[in-house]
């Protein structure tokens, strides 16, 4: 997906708030059937049979993203995906969001055509309808923030506090990549303010920069899991790093965890990149973040039904407890695990 900047550059105030919201949406199509109302009222309209999920998300520059080399279509479409993936890991399905965007006035018209390009890309994928929303201004600065609403049958909706002691672990996909994509773009990024001459070849670490810019929600991981009829008792996606996703279903389950380092899936670029960042691979796994995976558990008697899926990884084990939670490393030590994800609260002064 690349961005298409226009050589004009139009005020959003010449415009104005409502002719700005119509431009934006106007080739968005609905795609929904539980779609009764969508953009050009007061409220939008949606009739769902089943329960509904609504999942909100807000993204703010310089906290969540950074412009130098997060190109506008693709935060679009990234700001649809993380909240898209709350509603799969509900193990429901996502049926309409709504964007409300406040910008600065160093914001074109433009600008907004390209985050609105890549939101629409992401709702045609994903089959979601883009129902409402608000634009606003700024003081400084960009901010997003998407609601999602999925829906789902009640016997269907898998929580975070299902698991129980024996049960497997499971992970979708592989970990840490995301994380390390940033890492490149940031050091590349302080050799262009060096050098704005220099051209980075980037190709080398094509996929882990597409999993920071682009990252896709594993829509297809509660469709598989359905197919081979295995339901999870309990599942979270994996925003903040893994040690902490999984801490959140131990507390919320009220289980201890036995995770094995040896287990953690990762993508030989996400090894090969660590070692010239002169990092540690479990740790980056453990607390990197933005990998918008699955994680969940499952009885052991659905274990034969995803040994051989090469998208499910099981990385470990729910314990009692008292038994607490801990990694067992490569070297067969038994060590705590720790909450190191990313956390978008301040530190208090």
């Amino acid at each position: 997906m690349q961005d298409n900047p226009k050589n004009s550059k139009t005020k959003l105030t010449e415009l104005g708030e409502f002719k700005l919201i119509d431009h934006l949406t106007t080739n968005f199509n609905i795609t929904q059937a539980s779609t009764k109302l969508s953009i050009g009222d007061d409220a939008a309209v949606v009739r769902h049979q089943d329960n509904t999920l609504i999942s909100t998300d807000l993204l703010v520059e310089g906290v969540h993203f950074d412009l130098a080399y997060m190109p506008l279509k693709h935060l679009g479409y990234k700001a649809v995906i993380v909240n898209l993936s709350d509603i799969y890991a509900m193990n429901a399905e996502a049926t309409q969001i709504t964007v409300s965007i406040a910008c600065s006035n160093r914001f074109t018209v433009e600008a907004l055509e390209e985050i609105y390009a890549g939101i629409q890309k992401a709702c045609e994928i994903y089959n979601v309808d883009l129902v409402g929303g608000d634009t606003t201004s700024s003081v400084k600065g960009l901010q997003i923030s998407v609601t999602a609403i999925g829906v789902a049958e009640e016997e269907n909706i898998v929580k975070r506090s299902g698991a129980k002691p024996n049960e497997l672990l499971v992970v979708s996909g592989d970990l840490g990549a995301a994380y390390m994509g940033l890492q490149v773009l940031k050091r590349e990024n302080e050799v262009f303010k060096v050098n704005p001459n220099n051209q980075p070849d980037l190709s080398p670490y094509a996929y882990i920069i597409e999993r920071q810019l682009k990252p896709e929600a594993r829509k297809d991981i509660p469709e598989l899991l359905e197919k081979l009829e295995v339901k999870p008792t309990s599942m979270i996606d994996i925003s903040d790093g893994l040690s902490s996703e999984i801490l959140h279903l131990c507390n919320s389950s009220k289980v201890g965890v036995k995770l094995f380092e040896e287990k953690i899936p990762l993508d030989p670029m996400v090894i090969s990149s660590c070692e010239e960042f002169e990092l540690d691979s479990t740790t980056i796994a453990l607390s990197g973040g933005e990998d918008y995976e699955l994680l969940f558990t499952i009885k052991q008697d659905d274990f034969p039904k995803i040994k051989a899926n090469p998208n499910l990884s099981v990385i470990g084990h729910m314990t009692s407890e008292d038994v607490g939670k801990h990694i067992i490393t490569r070297a067969e030590q038994q060590i705590p695990l720790v909450a190191r994800g990313w956390s978008s609260i301040p530190e208090q002064e």
